[in-house]
């Protein structure tokens, strides 16, 4: 009794490791020592040991069944956070079966036998899943997770945590960048001050093109809750000084684990305020056109319930949400699921991606790259080293639409140097700007082309003609693979010229489609900054046909042009046109393909006035 005495005073005073000592004593003097197998049953539950708390309630229980009930629901929770369903399942009933007892507990164990009956069900239809560690280049002793990629796959970023002391007790967090090297991730390098700092910061997401970033951290002077959501942008260098969000995304709350779109328009997070279902909700707020954030909209009773909802990961396609919840039927603690947008407004209901990617653990953390094929998730697998980041395949029904993207890099025609230039992604069929940025100093640029729209790609600096180039992928298009381009500008001089891809005519007819406004529009802009140009709008056809219709054709092209830049105020005086039909063909004439390229427009500089 003087053991047990002492053993339970060391629990009080949190000295987990003596009390633990003091009760195995006491056990050891009494092999039928009741009370010390329960109250070392709860030592090891404190330390979420659930294994040996399990060992020693069930010690208890063989001892005396009836003598503390409630005992029935400390066992069954062990149980079930190591796995073993079957038997928690009878335990939870057995405690439900009493009468008087705690309401919260009584929901917590209704709430859990429905996890285990889900979870013996799941066991008995595993899904495909064969993890790899991604490798010593990016994991070590240390906890690696929260992994977030770049669209094109080549690059990382993921949270580091030192372990230091009894049992692995956490310690710093900072940030690290990784880059493919063939099929290897390199070595994980610290991405620096002011980024990384002496507290801790984690739970990223890059942007598509890994130009900035969002994070989370929490306990920050001038923060406005105890997390909240800053932004870093990358200059070339290194990462800029971390920005707090601010109201109305930030609260006197918590705000965490935020997550962007591909055209860095949405952002999801996680967040405890006022106005959810639950504890922790899934919200989303919308970047205004003066670059403000929405007040952010919580995602709804499909995907939020009266538990947590944490861990959002919307994917490239911007359509396919993944996340980690404790508020629905799964295998215990957080699991993962899948939800799909559906009409730009209602999500389908989510769906758990399975056993054995769910397990009796906590689940969260997953990401996938653009092809929609292979995700990346942090496990601990083993105690020595740590949490791990790993790579699976994703089983085709749980797949969210693959993403093609545009990789390119900009370079002066005639010197052949880099160019920072701007760049535009439209959406051909509305007009609308879905990504305007900037390139890289040395004239890098990734742009993440969803399926199902057809898009313009511009690119354009002072003192240069610009770039015009587009990627058909409306309707049933396949996404086809990534699009690698070098892009040359010309300067502004007399005789350069530039194409002009995105002016579109109806068949065998000089009428603009409205898919070409955007580009007209573009070209119109050049014009009106650079008042110094006069230049010829050339049109060309393919070989159908007889030279002299297509000569016609070509020269009323090049005339619908004219006429509409002029209806929007440009000098007639400037603008000139021709046609060429089928002279100087860029393609051959007897494929498809290559009389597409044949029927274009072009500009040419005739004149720089003075």
């Amino acid at each position: 009794m003087r053991l047990y005495r002492e053993g339970v005073t060391s629990f009080d005073y949190i000295d987990y490791q003596g009390a633990e000592q003091l009760l195995k004593q006491a056990i050891s003097a009494d092999d039928r020592f009741y009370e010390a197998y329960l109250t070392i049953g709860d030592l090891m539950f404190k330390q979420r040991r659930y294994s040996e708390a399990a060992g020693y309630y069930h010690t208890a229980v063989r001892l005396d069944s009836s003598f503390y009930m409630p005992l029935f629901f400390s066992l069954a929770t062990s149980e079930m956070m190591t796995g073993n369903y079957a038997r928690a399942l009878v335990h939870y009933k057995v405690y439900l079966a009493q009468g008087r007892i705690s309401e919260k507990n009584k929901a917590v164990a209704e709430k859990n036998v429905k996890n285990c009956e889900f979870a013996i069900e799941a066991i008995k239809n595993p899904v495909p899943f064969s993890p790899v560690n991604i490798g010593d280049g990016v994991n070590t002793a240390d906890n690696e997770y929260w992994p977030s990629i770049t669209v094109d796959g080549q690059t990382l970023m993921l949270t580091r945590q030192s372990r230091s002391g009894e049992r692995g007790s956490i310690g710093q967090e900072d940030f690290y960048i990784s880059h493919l090297s063939g099929n290897n991730w390199q070595k994980a390098v610290n991405a620096g001050s002011p980024l990384n700092t002496p507290q801790n910061e984690g739970a990223q997401t890059l942007s598509s093109d890994g130009h900035y970033m969002y994070f989370t951290a929490c306990e920050r002077q001038g923060g406005l809750g105890s997390c909240d959501i800053y932004f870093s942008a990358f200059n070339g260098k290194g990462w800029s000084l971390p920005v707090n969000l601010g109201p109305p995304v930030n609260s006197a709350y918590w705000e965490t684990q935020p997550s962007v779109t591909s055209d860095g328009k949405t952002l999801y997070f996680s967040s405890n305020r006022p106005g959810g279902f639950g504890g922790k909700d899934l919200w989303k707020t919308v970047q205004t056109n003066d670059g403000k954030w929405s007040v952010p909209v919580n995602l709804g009773s499909v995907i939020n319930t009266p538990g947590d909802e944490m861990s959002p990961f919307i994917h490239f396609d911007g359509k396919t949400l993944y996340f980690a919840s404790d508020g629905r039927p799964g295998m215990g603690g957080f699991d993962l699921y899948i939800s799909r947008l559906q009409n730009d407004s209602v999500w389908s209901e989510p769906r758990n991606l399975g056993y054995p990617i769910n397990t009796f653990n906590d689940e969260m953390g997953l990401i996938i790259e653009s092809n929609g094929q292979k995700a990346y998730f942090s496990s601990q697998r083993d105690d020595s080293t740590g949490k791990n980041i790993y790579s699976f395949n994703l089983y085709e029904s749980i797949r969210p639409e693959p993403v093609s993207y545009v990789k390119g890099n900009v370079t002066d025609r005639i010197t052949g140097q880099a160019l920072k230039a701007e760049y535009e992604l439209i959406n051909l069929s509305t007009g609308k700007t879905i990504i305007s940025d900037e390139t890289a100093e040395n004239g890098d640029f990734v742009a993440c082309l969803p399926s199902g729209v057809n898009y313009g790609l511009n690119i354009s600096t002072n003192g240069y003609l610009f770039y015009s180039d587009n990627f058909m992928l409306k309707g049933e298009h396949p996404v086809a693979r990534p699009y690698i381009i070098r892009i040359s500008l010309s300067p502004m001089r007399v005789g350069e010229k530039m194409l002009l891809s995105n002016i579109f005519f109806e068949v065998d007819s000089w009428e603009l489609e409205k898919e070409s406004m955007a580009e007209l529009n573009k070209l119109a802009d050049l014009l009106r900054k650079n008042k110094s140009l006069v230049v010829e709008i050339g049109g060309y056809t393919d070989a159908t046909g007889s030279d002299e219709h297509n000569l016609t054709l070509s020269e009323k092209r090049a005339l619908s042009v004219v006429t509409y830049l002029t209806s929007i105020g440009i000098d007639p005086a400037r603008l000139r046109h021709r046609g060429y039909g089928n002279k100087s063909p860029v393609g051959n004439n007897v494929t498809a393909e290559g009389r597409k390229l044949n029927r274009r427009t072009e500009v040419q500089i005739i004149e720089l006035k003075k």
